[in-house]
């Protein structure tokens, strides 16, 4: 943060929530941070939080008075004692983070303007939370990160919602200027498709080649550092030719219907200047967001055909190389978490700092080295 006043505040939870799924949200602050004058409110847990927590938000799902989403039963009130243009609240994937909101008393009398940025909300899920909407009322401005959902949010609750699709830290993840030799094969992580998965194995043991998946549930394991368990991800991934993608909870029907959504993946993927192996997701995210060419190298979902696509792509140096380039160019240019932020000032009506330009120019830089490396 600059030395001047700061205009923006945001709620975050990493003093106590350690789960690996929840440092890409930690990043994105980070970077909100670095180009806005901004604080984060730090919430403190009460004594027996997960308790606290857990059984209020099981109250709040039958609780017909539709009051008690606004109540704080798990943390220490916080208190505001300056006034802010802006206040953000980002929520990922859990709905229960709605009553993080509670614990800043009369934030209202504080805050000119207020984003509530909920990433993960499936359209099927919205009529089961009719307990929980009433909270987003308290908001201006309402973001949605999947696009299949903002209509069906909107009407629910009867407010205009804007679409803005997540995004990485595009500096971090870059292999520009340096492009460190791509010496891990292929890498899956989170979740996978099991006959994948075995194609992969079958293919890489007959090849010699080096393959890196998950054994375990990453993304609910607590981490010891978020920005070093980051780093690490990126270095990894910036070594890395091949990288599998699905649609966002992999295309599981029962879970989200006929919605298809990206997911984190597709943007870090790209921005370390991998070759995406999976599906094309066929909606509005995926055409608008990622469409240039062989952005993702479509294969079969069940990996019947890998071999003859990794036998294609291995004698096609120069397309790979292309791709590489052209995917690290466009994260560069389109998906920085600057230019998420930049759209969340847009919709609140608040100018954008002088740090965002700053930033923008680094990464117009990284990408035009990118482009003629």
């Amino acid at each position: 943060m600059s030395g001047r006043k700061p205009r923006i505040c945001m709620l975050t939870a990493r003093d106590f929530s350690r789960e690996a799924f929840m440092a890409g949200v930690y990043e994105a602050q980070d970077i909100l941070l670095e180009i806005d004058d901004a604080e984060l409110i730090h919430l403190k847990p009460r004594g027996g939080y997960e308790f606290r927590q857990r059984t209020h938000a099981r109250l709040v799902w039958h609780d017909f008075t539709k009051s008690l989403v606004f109540a704080n039963a798990a943390f220490e009130p916080v208190k505001l004692t300056k006034e802010y243009d802006l206040l953000v609240v980002y929520l990922l994937n859990d709905i229960d983070h709605l009553l993080h909101v509670a614990a800043v008393r009369g934030w209202k009398n504080y805050c000119r303007t207020s984003v509530c940025w909920i990433d993960e909300i499936y359209a099927i899920d919205i009529p089961r939370l009719k307990y929980w909407l009433p909270a987003l009322t308290q908001f201006d401005h309402i973001v949605v990160g999947y696009s299949g959902s903002v209509t069906a949010l909107a009407q629910a609750i009867k407010r205009t919602c804007h679409w803005i699709p997540s995004g990485v830290d595009a500096i971090r993840f870059t292999p520009s200027p340096s492009f460190a030799e791509r010496v891990i094969d292929i890498y899956s992580m989170g979740r996978r498709a099991e006959r994948l998965h075995r194609a992969l194995l079958d293919l890489t043991a007959k090849n010699g080649m080096f393959y890196v998946y998950d054994t375990f549930e990453t993304s609910r394991a607590n981490i010891y550092d978020y920005k070093q368990h980051r780093d690490m991800l990126a270095n990894i991934m910036k070594r890395t030719r091949y990288f599998t993608v699905a649609p966002a909870k992999g295309g599981a029907r029962e879970i989200i219907g006929n919605q298809i959504e990206l997911g984190y993946r597709y943007y870090e993927a790209s921005a370390a200047g991998t070759v995406m192996l999976g599906q094309i997701p066929r909606c509005e995210a995926f055409e608008t967001m990622f469409n240039w060419q062989d952005a993702v190298v479509e294969i079969n979902a069940d990996g019947s055909d890998i071999v003859n696509v990794i036998s294609i792509l291995a004698n096609q140096p120069e397309r790979l190389i292309e791709i590489s380039r052209r995917n690290t160019v466009q994260a560069l240019l389109r998906h920085d978490w600057a230019y998420r932020w930049k759209k969340i000032l847009e919709i609140a009506n608040v100018e954008p700092a002088p740090q965002l330009q700053i930033r923008e120019n680094r990464l117009k830089r990284l990408a035009e080295r990118a482009g003629n490396a």
